[in-house]
């Protein structure tokens, strides 16, 4: 009998698949399904998907912006008001269980609770406070703006035909009595901290992988034929609120979000898994693709991440210098045309450091 070993190929043994020099390792991802350029997509996640967002409409992929930005505003602007960054504006979504519960939310099957918060007289939607810089005048605002959110979004799930899906984060707040998952600690924006009220979460292997499970069956369910490609971010946490040590607790969250996103593949013929992680965050791989900070990816890292995913998957259209995914907002550059430069409300958590 044979070694099952024998006859294998090449990118099955460490020697010649990663110590062999080559400065990213060839043939490191092969594609479950293709993306054809009609393909409706959808591209969700933590600050890094933002990357992805921008380079597939660059080549004139077909990605879906449900909330385009009001005609005439300048890309910056509209940057800042959550347009123009991911197929809606909700925002970063660090966590699969953020991203379960907006599919909830919107098929009726999930409410927040403490949904708005208050800063200096002004009001935010909790589940996206970035997303108006300024706050709305009143809760009813507040509402009437979500309830118009969350009718595109569900518009979105209804006819996407691909969601891609970074997952960025498992530590994270959550409302107490209705496990409510924000997407910022209270008062890092707006809204008020009280440990009778919120508390820290940090997700398990077990949870993440049973949260990208319903989320699966939950969209499936409104439509079947929609496939899932999933992502890990390499960008390491800013801070952390357990007790570890920045790094061990970035270490944590990566391997089990790693985890997780490998058996979630493993389990369905519909899930692809893209390793931007491995290709960034890996020492002997792209060391020298984070900035001087050892946490934001430089420019020739996003562009390696994405010269890899786009090796395998090609498109028929040739590469343009689109807004990142609204094609209402005035084509002017914006500053994250040429800085790679990403809206993310993580960063927020610097100003708290002694």
């Amino acid at each position: 009998m044979a070694s099952p070993y024998k006859g294998r190929p090449r990118r099955s043994f460490w020697s010649s698949a990663v110590a062999s020099g080559a400065p990213v390792p060839p043939d490191l991802y092969r594609k479950r399904f293709e993306i054809t350029p009609d393909c409706r997509i959808a591209a969700a996640g933590s600050c890094f998907a933002q990357h992805i967002s921008t380079h597939l409409n660059r080549r004139g992929y077909n990605v879906i912006d449900a909330e385009p930005a009001p005609p005439g505003m300048s890309r910056d602007v509209a940057q800042s008001f959550g347009y123009a960054i991911y197929s809606g504006r909700y925002g970063n979504i660090y966590t699969a269980r953020q991203m379960l519960q907006l599919a909830q939310e919107c098929f009726g099957l999930f409410e927040p609770a403490d949904a708005v918060w208050t800063k200096s007289g002004r009001y935010y939607d909790a589940m996206r406070p970035s997303v108006e810089p300024a706050g709305l005048d009143s809760p009813e605002e507040v509402r009437a703006h979500r309830a118009d959110h969350i009718g595109r979004m569900r518009e979105m799930f209804l006819t996407t035909n691909l969601l891609i899906f970074t997952l960025g984060l498992t530590e994270t707040w959550i409302h107490k009595a209705s496990g409510t998952v924000y997407p910022t600690a209270p008062e890092t924006i707006a809204g008020q901290y009280s440990p009778d009220i919120h508390e820290f979460k940090n997700f398990t292997y077990d949870e993440v992988l049973a949260d990208l499970s319903a989320l699966r069956a939950l969209l499936k369910q409104h439509n079947p034929t929609l496939r899932f490609l999933v992502t890990v971010s390499p960008v390491p946490l800013v801070a952390t609120a357990s007790d570890q040590h920045a790094l061990v607790a970035t270490m944590y969250s990566k391997s089990v979000l790693r985890a997780a996103a490998g058996a979630f593949y493993a389990q369905f013929e519909d899930v692809d898994y893209f390793p931007s992680y491995e290709i960034i965050a890996t020492p002997f791989v792209g060391p020298l693709f984070y900035d001087a900070d050892l946490r934001s990816v430089k420019p020739e890292g996003v562009e390696t991440v994405m010269k890899i995913f786009f090796s395998a998957h090609t498109n028929t259209s040739s590469e343009q210098p689109a807004p990142a995914v609204a094609p209402a907002v005035s084509p002017q550059k914006s500053k994250r045309d040429t800085e790679e430069d990403v809206v993310c409300e993580e960063k927020l958590l610097e100003a708290f450091a002694r």
